[in-house]
């Protein structure tokens, strides 16, 4: 009787360390995701959103039924088995968790080209619509507005401009007499947004425009609105 139960035993941990495997390919794939995109394997919105937020919250999904599973059979001997099910469980545990909280975040449907002028949005200078590939050089009707973006009811200097966007996470690329641009690169997958300030008598207008087109919720507004508060006394 002996030999069966230490066969039965190697086979439950085996399950055990697959099941534990399985919890963590919603990582694993995130992390390709996220390095295939910097290094330039594919596109951003194949990298964010086909593998990681089609295949990736599948597998999270997965690797959350697969540690329920882990702790089942843990079960039988804690002791020994306890620790596969404990981090099989946290892992996909938190995997699942960021991807509701990112999918409800992504999921405010929101333009990637905000401005405090829809009518007359700014215009990005000639290098940063030159880096955006042309696209979004400020015609009328291209930015939209979004809530809580409103002007600044005043006439800031060049240099506040520039601050405000360092403050707000961009790099400046240039502040000039009635204007500022800047840009800023995400960390994870890359994605950049460019900022242009527009400076007039009693009024400075911002837009914040993404380059790649991906939907990633509110977040050109939450920068546009980061960039107006830089710009307040």
């Amino acid at each position: 009787m002996a030999e069966p139960t230490r066969t039965q035993a190697r086979a439950a941990e085996i399950r055990l360390r697959w099941l534990t495997l399985a919890a963590f390919l919603a990582p694993i794939l995130v992390l390709a995701a996220v390095f295939g995109t910097r290094f330039g394997l594919w596109g951003a919105g194949f990298g964010l959103e086909g593998l990681t937020f089609k295949v990736g919250r599948v597998l999270a999904f997965v690797g959350l039924a697969a540690a329920l599973v882990a702790v089942v059979i843990a079960f039988k001997d804690v002791r020994r088995r306890g620790l596969y099910a404990a981090v099989a469980l946290v892992v996909a545990g938190a995997s699942v968790a960021l991807f509701l909280i990112q999918g409800q975040r992504f999921a405010v449907q929101a333009s990637n080209d905000v401005t405090t002028d829809a009518a007359e949005a700014p215009a990005f200078s000639r290098a940063v619509a030159a880096m955006r590939g042309g696209q979004g050089a400020g015609e009328g009707g291209a930015s939209v507005a979004c809530p809580g973006l409103i002007a600044v009811p005043r006439q800031v200097a060049p240099e506040t401009a520039a601050a405000a966007l360092e403050a707000a996470g961009f790099t400046p690329r240039g502040a000039a007499a009635f204007r500022a641009d800047g840009s800023k690169e995400g960390f994870w997958f890359g994605l950049t947004y460019d900022a242009a300030i527009r400076i007039r008598p009693g009024r400075t207008d911002v837009r914040v425009a993404q380059r790649e087109g991906v939907k990633v919720g509110d977040e050109a507004c939450r920068l546009a609105r980061a960039v107006t508060d830089g710009l307040r006394p």
